[in-house]
């Protein structure tokens, strides 16, 4: 298992930028944002030619890629822009493939105006989703899908819903903790019921606000925030025990969406926390 990097926070900067910076500090791999205009790989205008560049970067730098990200909404209720971003999904399927990587992270979709997310998932992610999640197939990639709690994959049922209806063995989660405890989800629990389907990780905390929870409930606003690793409620070593214990050994790719800390402090914050989890040698 190994500390690793969501590129999002360098959208800024040419992913040659962020693997100096990854490698300088030795983190283990990155999670690199792709798609239209991305920097660091941009759907609209991938050529061959790119990923050779990409894999040359990644071997002088001595990193890994985990996956791609490629968040974006496939069950949009417009029919234009949800096949866009099938489209977008799409290309960073064959980029993994060229590129040798095994996991695709995306979205779950957000549930349409108007309708639940168990019917969304029902009639929308049963369209959309097959035909991706069989190219994914014929290219030896997985699709991972971040448990965000805006998606619809809100909570336990909803996933279990989801896999139901789409049982693909390349079909899983980019499990973020972060998501389940500010609900009083059971994190343990969760990774125990889905193991199997756990395809990557994100690194993300949860800070709970006692007295502002006590005055506004949690139907309320502002008790809670996302935090990097260590700095929230997230039993972090009982975490990576349960990843380990159903056979995970992935990354922990710290997503980073702590305002109070600067980028790369809070990156550098996050790796040093995760790691007293790991022994070096078998990182």
């Amino acid at each position: 298992m190994y500390v690793g990097i969501l590129t999002g926070p360098f959208a800024d900067a040419p992913l040659e930028n962020v693997a100096a910076f990854a490698s300088e500090y030795g983190f283990g791999g990155l999670e690199v944002v792709t798609g239209p205009g991305s920097r660091h790989l941009d759907t609209s205008s991938y050529t061959a030619a790119r990923a050779d560049e990409v894999r040359a970067l990644m071997e002088k730098r001595n990193l890994m890629i985990s996956g791609l990200a490629a968040y974006t909404d496939l069950t949009h209720p417009d029919p234009a822009r949800r096949e866009m971003n099938v489209r977008t999904v799409h290309t960073a399927i064959q980029i993994a493939h060229d590129l040798g990587v095994e996991v695709v992270c995306t979205l779950a979709g957000l549930p349409p105006q108007g309708k639940d997310r168990m019917k969304t998932i029902e009639e929308d992610c049963k369209a959309v989703f097959p035909p991706l999640l069989d190219f994914a197939a014929e290219k030896n990639v997985k699709l991972a899908l971040e448990n965000w709690t805006a998606t619809n994959i809100q909570n336990l049922a909803h996933w279990q819903k989801m896999f139901e209806t789409l049982p693909h063995d390349n079909f899983g989660l980019n499990f973020d903790p972060s998501h389940l405890y500010w609900q009083g989800i059971d994190v343990i629990a969760a990774v125990d019921e889905f193991g199997k389907r756990i395809f990557h990780s994100h690194g993300k905390d949860t800070e709970i606000n006692e007295k502002t929870l006590r005055r506004v409930g949690n139907q309320g606003s502002g008790w809670w925030r996302y935090v990097i690793p260590g700095l929230g409620r997230v039993p972090w070593g009982e975490y990576i025990s349960a990843l380990r214990r159903n056979g995970y050994s992935g990354v922990i790719s710290i997503e980073h969406e702590d305002g109070a800390m600067e980028r790369e402090e809070g990156f550098l914050v996050g790796k040093k926390y995760l790691e007293q989890y790991f022994v070096p040698s078998l990182a």
